[in-house]
């Protein structure tokens, strides 16, 4: 049992614990902000005008700076990208948080649209108020113009009421277009849609300048609840008993009954004299401070993601292989990447701001400059891309020497940036788990491994490949059996273990053939039984600590990260990667 523990902590506990103080985090804000509104000196005269109204508006504010502030951070692919590739962060498990970084941004929105939901009912409750509570005594403490002003107003003449309503309409844009039914249908949407958080930021600017509610600067002149004999008092209200005995010469002018007298001021029959009126002040917009380092950074980070960026790829080939896959290869000055990163394509002709991830399956090295990607023919931008590239040709594999290729569409390529198979190379076991087009992350380590395989860690590969259609191994079987061959040659059999299943067994009869003899002994029908494979792999390395990476359906990765968590009786240990775009 106390290995299970060790295994959910170093799978699954650390994002739960770091989700946890989050959470508590937030709270504990929202918690000592409204307590300091109501209980604050300096916004009595406010308080008492708007109620808890205004200590819920402020509270959950000081929440939406925090989560607007960071909620950019992991956007930030360069930055996650250096952190990881560099000495900076050499421990494996705080490279592993690294990998979080779009469920902290996911976490972040979401509680933004929790907090908005507050912060608007408790400035819907505080315009009412503004309009019901007017009083002549504070007109620059009114928000309102005169009493029983339509509140409405408020929301829709005003600045802050004004981009308040425009920043929900975003926001309620933003988080519809984010859900997973429309993401998978309609990528577009998605796309389209949270970039809209510019104009969001930019609203916020605005919204934050109003300064609609305001702090009381002269509390050494003017105690809140203080009595002025110099003032000329509203009629029609009596004063109250204590000041008539303190100040007889007063005792025929009204006191404003409406504001009660604090009992902090009144005791023994003392009460304090203020020496002029209140004086009220706007709050610097804090807000500013909260979003502006990170929107510089981001937008640093953009324009450095642009130059770098800004000039196209040279495509050295094309080939189109069976069930609709497009392999890529290209060339670029300067361009260097590690085995399990990904890069993201922009290609204007198909898509003026679209641009999509792709994992490389081929990286560069010491000895050649190109670098590829294996796509998916899926959607819109996909089919548009490969029409473009192979122009309606009907031959199944278009591969021309560079004097001699076609002229292919200007294409750039971002990146590359971080993602969780880099850790492959670094354990001394990995089992990498593909399904379907999920094996691209695993074809540039096993590229990697082709070239040099001594100068890494990795001692043991399980290499597990889950395809509907026999088709779908030709995607990568020269590879598999370049890198067979190769370890055999070295007296490394043992080295990587190749397991491919063939979940559905419809043209059984079209089995790799000769070419490929290699892996027709490792190509097995029917799904993995996982639990004798985590047994079987826990039983041939005990007490290690192997690395599960896992690229493919939510049902296979759901499945491995619940074995990963389990106990075993060798003292072998799971860590559990999944990949995830940020």
């Amino acid at each position: 049992m106390a290995l299970s523990w060790r295994s959910w902590l170093a799978n699954e506990g650390s994002k739960h614990l770091f989700l946890f103080f989050w959470l508590s985090l937030n709270v504990w804000l929202f918690g000592k902000t409204f307590l300091l509104y109501n209980q604050g000196l300096q916004y009595y005269y406010l308080h008492q005008m708007l109620g808890l109204g205004l200590c819920v508006s402020r509270a959950s504010a000081s929440v939406l700076n925090l989560n607007c502030c960071l909620v950019l951070l992991p956007m930030c692919r360069v930055l996650l990208a250096f952190l990881r590739g560099s000495q900076k962060v050499a421990s494996k498990k705080t490279r592993r948080l690294l990998d979080k970084s779009k469920t902290f941004h996911v976490t972040c929105g979401v509680t933004i649209c929790i907090f908005s939901v507050l912060h608007v009912a408790a400035h819907l409750v505080n315009a009412l108020n503004f309009s019901e509570n007017y009083s002549e005594e504070f007109v620059t403490l009114n928000a309102a113009n005169y009493r029983g002003e339509d509140p409405r107003k408020l929301l829709f003449a005003t600045v802050p009421g004004l981009t308040g309503v425009i920043m929900v309409l975003v926001l309620f844009l933003m988080c519809t277009a984010s859900t997973y039914a429309i993401r998978v249908s309609n990528y577009d949407i998605f796309w389209y849609t949270h970039n809209l958080f510019f104009v969001f930021y930019m609203l916020l600017m605005l919204h934050v300048s109003g300064g609609v509610l305001k702090y009381q600067t002269n509390l050494e002149e003017h105690p809140p609840g203080c009595f002025n004999p110099n003032k000329t008092l509203q009629q029609n209200l009596t004063v109250p008993k204590v000041f008539e005995e303190l100040f007889p010469d007063y005792t025929t002018e009204p006191f404003p009954g409406d504001l009660p007298v604090p009992e902090p001021f009144v005791q023994n029959s003392f009460v304090r004299v203020c020496s002029e009126e209140p004086k009220f002040q706007s709050h610097f917009p804090e807000t500013w401070f909260w979003i502006s380092g990170p929107l510089c950074l981001y937008c640093v980070e953009r324009l450095y993601r642009y130059i770098r960026s800004n000039k196209p790829v040279t495509i050295t080939s094309v080939i189109s292989h069976p069930s609709n896959v497009l392999e890529v290869r290209m060339m670029k000055d300067d361009f260097e990447a590690r085995p399990g990163q990904y890069v993201i394509l922009h290609c204007p002709r198909v898509s003026a701001l679209e641009s999509h991830p792709f994992t490389l399956t081929m990286c560069p090295t010491d000895t050649k400059a190109t670098f590829g990607v294996h796509l998916k023919v899926v959607g819109d931008w996909t089919e548009r891309f490969r029409d473009l590239l192979l122009l309606h040709s009907n031959q199944d594999t278009e591969i021309l020497p560079i004097f001699q290729q076609r002229r292919y569409p200007k294409l750039y390529v971002d990146g590359p940036f971080g993602s969780p198979f880099e850790e492959a190379l670094n354990y001394e076991v990995s089992l990498c788990v593909a399904g379907g087009i999920g094996v691209t992350p695993f074809a540039s380590v096993l590229n990697t491994l082709l070239d040099d395989w001594k100068c890494y860690k990795l001692r043991r590969l399980y290499f597990i490949w889950v395809c509907r259609d026999i088709e779908s191994f030709r995607w990568f079987a020269d590879l598999l059996c370049m890198l067979h061959s190769k370890l055999w040659q070295e007296n490394r059999p043992d080295y990587i273990n190749i397991q491919l299943y063939l979940s559905q067994t419809d043209g059984i009869q079209k089995i790799i053939g000769e070419k490929y003899q290699a892996l027709n002994s490792r190509l097995l029908i029917g799904r993995p039984r996982w639990k004798l494979l985590f047994d079987d792999i826990a039983k041939c390395n005990r007490r290690k600590t192997i690395g599960v990476f896992c690229c493919g359906p939510n049902k296979i990765s759901k499945i491995l990260h619940k074995l990963s968590n389990s106990s075993n009786s060798y003292g072998t240990r799971f860590e559990y990667n999944k990949e995830s775009f940020s």
